[in-house]
């Protein structure tokens, strides 16, 4: 692997990146209602995006993808595509993904929603999601171990009876959106390369209600899960400093 370590400046402008990218997320929460599309929150995503000079959003583009947001749908897990077409209902859940290129630099966060009024199931698999992500963030300290990271998210939400999904994971981030190491949402505590000051990782749980099983649609972008269970995601681009986790995004 060929992990790329980040100066306190770069780290730094990668801080202001992730400022905006929350930015965006506060003006999307409010938009999550019933009778909403999948649309309606690109466009608001990429009209406040607009007001900033020299901002872009990271996805539009890449390899191809053709929105600034991904917005996954109840059994969508990841790279959902906005659509005018689906329309938000209660109890539904949404997962918003969105990365910001500020001066050459990236941010990459993800939030999950429910629609309206959430069952009881639904909810009890978003709050462990995020609760995973904030208990994974703890391990990003110097001195640690890579699958550290991943181990507190596979025993949280294992032991919720969730499927913690294998073929998406994190990944290091930085001038580019996906830098090495990888970080799996699962692993052995103790075990993968040793963490070190400079290195910025967006950490990134993606749960199931059911098994961890996925497959990806015909449109080539979308995974969802195999049983048809609801998916939640959640993730923050965090960096490792000698004085602990350092959350970008937040």
């Amino acid at each position: 692997m060929a992990i790329v370590i980040k100066t306190r400046a770069e780290i730094e402008k990668m801080r202001e990146s992730g400022k905006l990218l929350r930015q965006v997320h506060d003006v999307l929460a409010p938009l999550v209602v019933p009778g909403a599309t999948t649309m309606d929150l690109e466009n608001a995503a990429n009209a406040k995006i607009a007001t900033w000079p020299g901002v872009k959003a990271a996805f539009k583009g890449y390899h191809g993808f053709p929105a600034a947001l991904c917005t996954s749908v109840n059994s969508q897990v990841v790279h959902g595509i906005p659509n005018e077409k689906v329309v938000l209902k209660d109890g539904d859940l949404v997962s918003i993904d969105c990365g910001l290129i500020l001066d050459g630099y990236y941010s990459d966060a993800a939030v999950s929603y429910a629609v309206g009024k959430a069952s009881a199931q639904t909810q009890k698999l978003l709050d462990v999601t995020k609760a995973s992500l904030e208990e994974a963030i703890k391990f990003a300290v110097v001195g640690g171990r890579l699958f550290d990271i991943g181990a507190a998210v596979q025993t949280m939400c294992e032991a919720e009876g969730f499927g913690v999904v294998r073929d998406f994971v994190g990944h290091g981030i930085g001038r580019s959106m996906h830098e090495d190491p990888q970080v799996p949402n699962f692993g052995t505590k103790g075990k993968g390369p040793r963490l070190k000051e400079g290195m910025v990782l967006a950490i990134e749980p993606m749960i199931n209600a059911g098994k961890p099983d996925v497959k990806t649609l015909k449109d080539g972008w979308t995974a969802v899960t195999v049983d048809g269970s609801y998916s939640a995601h959640f993730e923050h681009t965090v960096a490792i400093t000698k004085d602990g986790p350092y959350v970008l995004t937040r």
